[in-house]
């Protein structure tokens, strides 16, 4: 590549980026045109490619060009005093190329509709509400709890493997499209990640691939997990890239499974939310909440924190507070903290429910 068609790739971020931010402002336009049109082109192509093989192949491109990466700057570590302009010019063209490609494949995404909107659903909601479906979500995954375990005290233990969960998570997606046709998810992409220790160490249960499509489910996370997370990266896959949404979308997509143990995993994902939401309003009607739910359920939620208790470190919130600046980036104001937002769309949805 010439130095001329390198400068032109390098500059060329600053009109995609000024386009990118003009877009931004025309969230019915990407609905329209990119979420529900070119995405949903590209990103089953993506899976019919890459979806039948059994191993993350994003995984296998994240290590070959890290090494790439690594070798690059050792090899052309002198250019940076030798020759600073061309090797600005290569980082530049590099970074040009990946901007391009993260918004043609995944990107635009973080600018589309929020679902509350599409799905016609308020966003604002009273304490009063908050407690109503929170006591409804306690009745419904305490009769769950039950029917699985026979003893309130008991916590859930899933009789399936790793590979039989990625497996039944389908159901919930082909019954939830019956409802809500734009929720359809087809073809599947979901793999056990290669980097499941240092995704773990670094606080995230999962991610979706956007250059592959595909989704990567933490392999050491608890099997009572293994569901919402699953749809919840299965959610990302149809389009949407705000974490609270796809709370939502996952949660839904589990409690309409026809599997018991992903109604269970839906129920008390949701539940979780909610009640975590009570505790920041009113720590007394919290733990008047809390007494109501089954031992065995409290115990699957200590199973969860005692297994992220066990990995913390202390570069976990730089990497935490790394995704959140990119979130934020990402027209997604809360960053990480989004992730709690979808208690709004919880109340909302389950609040004229019969549970």
């Amino acid at each position: 590549m010439s130095k001329t068609q390198k400068f032109l790739l390098a500059i060329s971020i600053i009109p995609q980026y000024i386009i990118v931010k003009w877009l931004s402002n025309y969230p019915e336009f990407i609905e329209t045109y990119y979420s529900n049109g070119l995405y949903q082109w590209t990103s089953k192509g993506l899976r019919y490619v890459f979806g039948w093989i059994p191993f993350s192949v994003g995984d296998v491109f994240y290590t070959i060009a890290g090494i790439y990466i690594i070798r690059w700057f050792i090899i052309n570590r002198k250019r940076i005093v030798n020759d600073t302009r061309l090797w600005i010019l290569d980082v530049l063209t590099a970074c040009s190329l990946l901007y391009f490609a993260f918004h043609l494949f995944w990107g635009m995404n973080y600018y589309r509709l929020p679902i509350h909107k599409t799905l016609n659903l308020d966003y604002t909601y009273s304490t009063e509400e908050l407690q109503s479906v929170t006591e409804k979500l306690i009745d419904k995954a305490n009769t769950i709890h039950l029917a699985i375990t026979k003893n309130d005290s008991v916590k859930v233990d899933m009789p399936f493997t790793k590979g039989e969960l990625l497996n039944r998570s389908d159901d919930g997606y082909k019954n939830l499209a019956t409802i809500y046709p734009q929720l359809e998810q087809h073809p599947t992409s979901i793999k056990l990640s290669l980097y499941s220790l240092p995704l773990t160490y670094m606080g995230f249960s999962g991610y979706l691939n956007p250059l592959t499509n595909e989704a990567q489910i933490d392999g050491l996370i608890p099997l009572h997990k293994y569901p919402t997370t699953i749809c919840h990266e299965k959610a990302h896959q149809i389009g949407y890239a705000a974490e609270n949404e796809t709370n939502f979308i996952g949660c839904l997509a589990a409690i309409n499974n026809k599997d018991i143990y992903f109604k269970y995993s839906g129920y008390i994902f949701a539940l979780r939310h909610c009640l975590n939401e009570v505790y920041m309003r009113d720590q007394n009607l919290y733990e008047i909440l809390v007494e109501k739910i089954n031992k065995g359920i409290l115990k699957n939620y200590q199973e969860t924190y005692e297994f992220w208790d066990s990995y913390q470190n202390p570069l976990e919130p730089l990497f935490k507070e790394t995704y959140s600046t990119f979130l934020k980036a990402n027209n997604q104001d809360k960053g990480i903290e989004s992730y709690s937002y979808a208690v709004a769309l919880f109340v909302n949805y389950f609040k004229s429910k019969e549970l």
